[in-house]
């Protein structure tokens, strides 16, 4: 059976690859705003979930044998959700707002075979970001973007985004952004890994 990975995500692609998954990858065509308006007052780890649903259910409808991974995250600061950044200012003024406050990291993933979900998963990291100067930020931001612009959080933790905390809680992959060993045990649970 094919696994099929409903993202383009260099960081989930990254994940599999180095957990030895052979997969294809079909990112997927859905408005994750609009899903997300029709979800309003939602907890950021229901939104996660339902994110991480609607987009393997939107591949699997083109790959009806196949098994989907559809994934998510959201961040969420001080009661907020946050996207990733419009622009190189509003990811400065993510930063400011991030400064010194704990940062909650909810990461999900759904699996879908013939347009049903069929098993889904989701899990919060918590990273306590640590008091952030202007000229931090402007140096930070100088030598990240636009790599972090598709980042939720303004961050890779692989690279330079590390510095921006003082501690973390929770499971690496989360942070990457996909709960990867729940996602491994529903593979093999599927027959798509071996036991």
């Amino acid at each position: 059976m094919t696994l099929v990975l409903a993202s383009n995500s260099g960081s989930r692609r990254a994940m599999l690859d180095a957990a030895g998954v052979t997969y294809e990858a079909v990112p997927a065509a859905i408005d994750e705003r609009a899903l997300e308006a029709g979800l309003a007052g939602a907890s950021a780890g229901d939104i996660a979930l339902a994110l991480a649903a609607a987009k393997a259910l939107a591949v699997s409808a083109d790959h009806p044998g196949a098994l989907v991974l559809g994934s998510d995250s959201l961040v969420e600061v001080a009661g907020r959700r946050f996207d990733k950044p419009a622009s190189r200012d509003d990811a400065a003024a993510h930063l400011r707002l991030f400064s010194g406050k704990p940062m909650h990291l909810h990461s999900a993933a759904a699996l879908a075979r013939g347009g049903l979900i069929v098993w889904q998963h989701g899990e919060v990291a918590t990273l306590q970001v640590r008091e952030l100067s202007d000229a931090f930020i402007a140096q930070y931001l100088a030598a990240e973007w636009p790599a972090v612009a598709g980042c939720v959080g303004v961050f890779r933790i692989e690279a330079l985004g590390v510095q921006l905390f003082e501690h973390i809680d929770g499971s690496h992959f989360t942070v990457l952004g996909m709960p990867l060993l729940a996602v491994l045990a529903a593979l093999r649970s599927h027959a798509q890994l071996p036991a």
